[in-house]
């Protein structure tokens, strides 16, 4: 990439600007300071705008499959836990149930003891095994702690191991801890007929503590059983279940108790009996009531999500470096060539004609580029061509002068012929220089014209004498008219150039077609009655109201409709003024319409209309048709510049010599195509 521009000369007129080179540079490092942050703002801000979201959405995709994750684990181990307490109990019952086939009157206490003892044997949890008759009375107890009893006669009729089994075939009786260490429960079973009686076994429940004691989820997760009320069974801290420990108000006990038929299997972030943040999950052992637990505390459920933060945060922090390194080349690519574009077209603005900007970017700065060095080269041919006139304007001038010093000569019998000399002196002061018509040669040259000739008219002369002044002053006249209109014409010139080579366009922006239409009309319309009084034209409007808002830059299409509007003004006066025809009425009308996505306007006058060799050649720069010092020819380059360069618009022109002249333009609704190039209409 390539950025510079060449400097040759200064300003027209070759007068040096002092401050110029500091405002310019001032200017450029400002304009330079500001885009080079915005870009790399912008740039630093989308990749994090990405990264922090793409972030978010990681974390907490992650959370969510870490906690499911995990409670899924918890869960399974929670069932697997309360599946074997479940056969536990299943197989005791199935070994309690045989002692319970033979009613009373076919077997003797002998026998029954027998078996209960080789039960005993068979099934080392159960330490106790107690046999009531039907009437509910104990014939027989088999212990491994205590004494065998035989015939005790203790009546069970009224007790819920007897009651609670003879109804629903099966008891299972609370938990209670035997010597305030081990945990133990009562199970009693009928037989299937009633005078099989009741088997009442009490069972060691210390293999269910080993089943809960080797669940582990991860380093400190754990699990423990609570009975149907809330309180703990087993747990691996065995003090917590030697002191009774009530459970039943911690949130995930509340839940698991809510769902008593094991449908509710809900899992939720609570508090564990410590008030430790854990994540828990539950399930419930059938024909128990019980309910078994599976905790991990928080802090080791969500290490790995922390660890992902983590991580991000790093990520993150280098691809700042990278976006910041990366804003801070790619800004100073580019604002590099639009820094050099600014300063060249600052200095063709001051009147260096002779700049050239010289930028390789193989892009459209390169292209806006060559069009401003394009611009200064013909604007450059067009001061030469004029300070030819000038010069040319200026010897007629002195020829004049001397003439008129001649006759000067002729006239000193008059008391005036001083302030005469002191005119004519005035005037050959103001010609020293050919260009300072930037400045006010015009108006005071032609100031010292009109004093000379009301000098003249006082002054007592022959006739003869009198009209060579008198023609020489009309010669004078002539060509300082003439060097007026250039002046004015290079005026013009530079106005346009300057206004085309500004820096910005204006807001862009949504507007109402038919509002900056109509606006257009009525400043063109006020405007030119404030040049020429007595100006009178017809306008006419058929706005279609489907028009609606385009997306554009209003300053320009509004320079675009004042500049047609202005010559469709100039056209239909000028017909009226050659035609002479007191029934000619000059008319102006303006149309808009829907097209869908694009939008029409049209500017129609019932002028001079256009010549087919002029219809060719209108929208090439410095081409005009109006007379010396009333046009530049950039109204209509420029025109067509914003509308099809600018905006990717069309504009075309019909025209019948003599009759009218009408302007149609085409917008795009949508603000996609602005900055896109387009042909010629």
């Amino acid at each position: 990439m390539k950025a510079d521009t060449d400097s040759r000369s200064g300003p027209i007129g070759g007068l040096p600007d002092p401050l110029a080179g500091t405002v310019s540079a001032a200017g450029a490092s400002i304009v330079r300071s500001r885009l080079f942050i915005k870009y790399v703002a912008l740039l630093i801000s989308v990749v994090v705008v990405a990264l922090v979201a793409n972030g978010v959405f990681e974390i907490w995709f992650s959370y969510q499959e870490n906690k499911a994750s995990l409670i899924s684990i918890q869960r399974e181990q929670a069932e697997g836990a309360a599946a074997k307490i479940e056969q536990f109990i299943t197989e005791i019952e199935s070994q309690v149930g045989w002692t319970t086939q033979l009613p009373w009157s076919d077997s003797t206490l002998d026998q029954r003891r027998f078996d209960a003892l080789r039960l005993l044997r068979q099934v080392p949890a159960i330490t106790e095994l107690a046999q009531i008759d039907s009437s509910g009375h104990e014939q027989l107890r088999v212990s491994r702690l205590t004494m065998d009893v035989v015939g005790s006669g203790v009546d069970y009729s009224h007790k819920p191991e007897f009651t609670e089994a003879v109804a629903h075939k099966v008891y299972y009786g609370p938990v209670y801890f035997r010597r305030e260490s081990e945990p133990y429960m009562t199970l009693s079973l009928a037989g299937t007929r009633r005078d099989t009686g009741v088997s009442i076994a009490q069972v060691n429940l210390k293999l269910i503590w080993d089943v809960v004691s080797k669940i582990k989820v991860g380093v400190h997760g754990r699990a423990y059983v609570l009975d149907a009320d809330g309180r703990l069974i087993a747990h691996p801290d065995i003090s917590l279940v030697l002191r009774n420990t009530d459970m039943s108000k911690l949130a995930q006990v509340k839940s698991a108790r809510a769902g008593t038929d094991g449908s509710a299997q809900q899992v939720q972030e609570a508090e564990d009996i410590s008030g430790h943040k854990v994540l828990t999950a539950y399930a419930k052992v059938a024909h128990l009531g019980w309910t078994v637990y599976v905790e991990t505390p928080i802090e080791e459920a969500y290490a790995p999500l922390y660890a992902s933060i983590q991580r991000t945060g790093f990520v993150l922090f280098g691809a700042l470096a990278l976006a910041f390194i990366a804003g801070m080349f790619l800004a100073g690519r580019m604002v590099v060539p639009i820094q050099a574009l600014r300063a060249g077209a600052a200095r063709i603005g001051r009147g260096d004609m002779s700049q050239r900007i010289n930028i390789k970017t193989g892009d459209e700065v390169e292209a806006l580029a060559n069009q401003f060095n394009d611009m200064a080269s013909r604007l450059q041919e067009s001061y030469a061509d004029l300070e030819k006139k000038v010069e040319d304007r200026t010897v007629e001038l002195r020829e004049s002068l001397d003439e008129l010093r001649t006759a000067q000569d002729r006239l000193v019998q008059t008391e005036k012929l001083a302030s005469l000399g002191q005119l004519t002196a005035g005037i050959a002061h103001e010609i020293k220089n050919p260009l300072n018509f930037v400045n006010n040669f015009s108006g005071v040259s032609v100031e010292l014209l009109d004093e000379l000739q009301e000098t003249l008219a006082g002054v007592k002369a022959d006739d003869k004498a009198r009209d060579e002044i008198i023609d020489v002053m009309d010669t004078l006249r002539g060509n300082l008219e003439k060097i007026v209109q250039h002046g004015k014409r290079a005026d013009s010139i530079v106005k346009n150039m300057l206004l085309h080579s500004r820096e910005g366009s204006g807001e862009h922006r949504p507007v109402d077609i038919n509002s900056i239409v109509e606006e257009s009309l009525n400043l063109a319309y006020h405007g030119a009655r404030a040049e020429k009084q007595g100006f009178n034209i017809t306008l006419e409007r058929s706005f279609d109201p489907a028009a609606g808002e385009v997306d554009l830059y209003p300053q320009e299409v509004t320079r675009v409709l004042l500049n047609l509007i202005s010559n469709g003004f100039y056209a239909a006066t000028k017909r009226k003024a050659q035609d002479g025809d007191t029934n000619f009425e000059p008319t102006l009308a303006a149309t808009t319409k829907s097209l869908g996505d694009r939008v029409e306007i049209r500017i129609r006058d019932n002028g001079t209309g256009i010549p087919p060799e002029v219809k060719e050649k209108m929208f090439n720069p410095f081409f005009t048709t109006k007379p010396a010092g009333e046009g530049t020819g950039l109204g209509l380059s420029i025109s067509h510049d914003i509308i099809v360069k600018q905006h990717a618009g069309s504009i075309a022109v019909d025209t019948q010599p003599g009759e009218f002249t009408e302007f149609r333009i085409v917008l795009p609704r949508k603000a996609a195509a602005i900055g896109s190039t387009g042909g010629r209409a």
